[in-house]
């Protein structure tokens, strides 16, 4: 029983670890985006950074499918 328990546990890890560098390249464009707007080349507005975001969040749900993440 006691394996079984650390398999579960390895397997749920190695998910989570999996999830974290699938939605690697989404994290960099929002932190590209954001670094954009911090020296001026995108204008600071939170109406086209939550179109970003959702054009964003689209992406990664049709890219990843069911592995995607969800808030």
């Amino acid at each position: 029983m006691h394996n079984s328990q650390n398999l579960s546990a390895t397997t749920d890890s190695f998910k989570r670890t999996l999830a974290l560098w699938q939605g690697l390249p989404f994290d960099m464009a929002r932190e590209q985006y954001a670094k954009a707007v911090q020296v001026g080349l995108i204008e600071r507005s939170m109406l086209r950074w939550a179109r970003f975001e959702r054009q964003l969040d689209l992406l990664e749900k049709l890219t990843l499918g069911p592995w995607a993440r969800r808030v």
